[in-house]
């Protein structure tokens, strides 16, 4: 039972990291000593158990030093830290999927990447989230999909600290010999 207790507690603590990093910054009216409490019962749609996961998470963070919670007279700003931004970003792309859309628009997206030796570990993770994705490696350094997929590349790019010159998507309509494509993508 110990087990599914913290991992509750950790789905409200990466919940509320997510939200922050989109947010930018939480204001709690009128906060008083539960603010946690209250916040939580805004986010989460939760029963009075779960609540206190919610809330204890939101102090958790804060003794980690993910969250600042400060005063403003009589609201309380809870805004992320720079260690709590990382954070969230890498949440935000471990959640980050791409739709399949009913019907195919028939283009194909290329993925053309030329990221230097010195960055290995971009490299490596670049390429681990398209086969994630379910990109089709044509070259060493080329991939294809058939759906869009540009604002999710995009946001890859921008978490790995790529610029557009070393990751680039290209839209094509006709491509040779694509029946393999086609039956790889169930198409």
């Amino acid at each position: 039972m110990r087990p599914v207790q913290k991992i509750k507690a950790k789905y409200y603590s990466r919940e509320a990291l997510k939200y922050l990093f989109v947010a930018g910054v939480l204001t709690v009216a009128g906060g008083g000593s539960y603010v946690g409490s209250s916040v939580a019962r805004k986010l989460f749609q939760t029963n009075q158990h779960s609540q206190r996961k919610a809330t204890n998470s939101f102090y958790y963070l804060k003794k980690r030093g993910l969250i600042e919670m400060k005063r403003d007279g009589h609201d309380v700003r809870i805004a992320l830290t720079k260690e709590g931004r990382k954070l969230a970003g890498k949440y935000q792309i471990d959640d980050l999927f791409i739709p399949r859309p009913k019907k195919w628009d028939k283009k194909w997206r290329l993925i053309v990447f030329d990221i230097p030796a010195t960055s290995n570990i971009i490299r490596d993770v670049f390429r681990g989230k398209l086969k994630e994705f379910g990109f089709y490696q044509l070259q060493k350094s080329t991939w294809i999909y058939p759906f869009e997929c540009r604002e999710e590349i995009k946001l890859l790019r921008e978490f790995l600290g790529a610029s557009r010159k070393q990751i680039q998507v290209l839209e094509v309509s006709k491509m040779e010999e694509d029946g393999y494509l086609r039956i790889v993508f169930d198409l």
